[in-house]
């Protein structure tokens, strides 16, 4: 098969049986070209059909040779599993030569999480009695409610906020549009903000009159003036001085998975092109995995 006609239909399989977007295919053609051109400058050239483990290693080798990160190692190895994978499922070759690879391990950094009563403990500093309190508390709980990016909750429109449906038309990176759950609570405090506290603004600009969280002056909240809200009421109630805005969109991300949500649904609400993004969340609390090695394991169990 030419290498137009196999990339085409690669891509196929990708975005269509594996659900992964057309940025994650771009990464994968620009990997598997690279190994195309490899196997091509071989004596004699050799297509991906007939190149064996051999080839195949020689090839990754050149990579490091060539000092490429590990990241990058990791993301060219995962094109080549998932492309063998998918020769394989075509009946292009008899056995999958990539699966005595291992990648090279990434060490991720995990992001800032906040626990359930810790966010609690947060919404607690919010002293509602203040005017801009009902307004606060309604962004950190829309902030939680959707995992919207800050950018986003700057730029949320009354007219894209649908309370009876339970959600919210966002636009995200890139101009992608994308609709975000928000739940009961959520709309709740949105619902006493627009009523009492940005109803009684003196004055809204009129290029601001459909922005959903506005500033005294009837502006635009910016996203350093979100941080700083972030900053003040983590510092009022002890917690980590690494808490942002940001980190309710991790909490959310990881608090829905530890409950058992699909990972490609959560990537659909973080509006992540890659699930490669999303993955970094399926991190698990090592004192749970420690509970669970003690609750199941028969070395471990305790005699009852």
């Amino acid at each position: 098969m030419e290498k137009k006609i196999v990339l085409e239909r690669f891509k196929a399989y990708l975005l269509l049986e594996r659900g992964l977007s057309n940025q994650t295919f771009l990464h994968y053609k620009q990997d598997l070209n690279k190994y195309f051109n490899f196997l091509g400058n071989l004596t004699p050239a050799l297509s991906p059909e007939d190149a064996k483990l051999t080839e195949i290693a020689v090839f990754l080798g050149t990579l490091n040779d060539l000092k490429q990160s590990n990241a990058s190692q990791a993301r060219i190895t995962s094109a080549l599993k998932t492309f063998y994978s998918w020769l394989l499922l075509e009946k292009k070759i008899d056995s999958n030569p990539t699966d005595l690879i291992e990648s090279p391990k990434i060490h991720r950094k995990i992001p800032e999480v906040m626990s359930y009563m810790d966010i609690e403990k947060l919404f607690q500093q919010i002293d509602l009695s203040e005017p801009t309190g009902t307004r606060n508390r309604a962004i950190l709980e829309t902030l939680y409610a959707s995992g919207l990016r800050v950018s986003e909750l700057c730029n949320a429109r009354i007219s894209n906020y649908f309370p009876k449906e339970g959600f919210l038309r966002v636009v995200g990176k890139g101009d992608k549009e994308r609709i975000v759950p928000i739940g009961e609570d959520a709309i709740s405090y949105i619902e006493y903000y627009l009523s009492t506290w940005r109803r009684h603004l003196p004055k809204i600009a009129a290029s601001e009159t459909d922005i959903l969280f506005l500033n005294r002056r009837g502006k635009r909240l910016s996203r350093i003036f979100i941080y700083q809200i972030v900053k003040e009421l983590a510092e009022k109630a002890g917690l980590s001085p690494l808490i942002s805005p940001h980190t309710f969109r991790h909490s959310f991300a990881t608090h829905l998975l530890e409950g058992g949500a699909d990972l490609k649904a959560v990537q659909d609400m973080l509006g992540h092109e890659s699930i490669l993004t999303t993955e970094i969340y399926t991190h698990l609390d090592n004192d749970y995995l420690r509970e669970t090695l003690n609750l199941f394991h028969p070395r471990n169990r305790k005699s009852t």
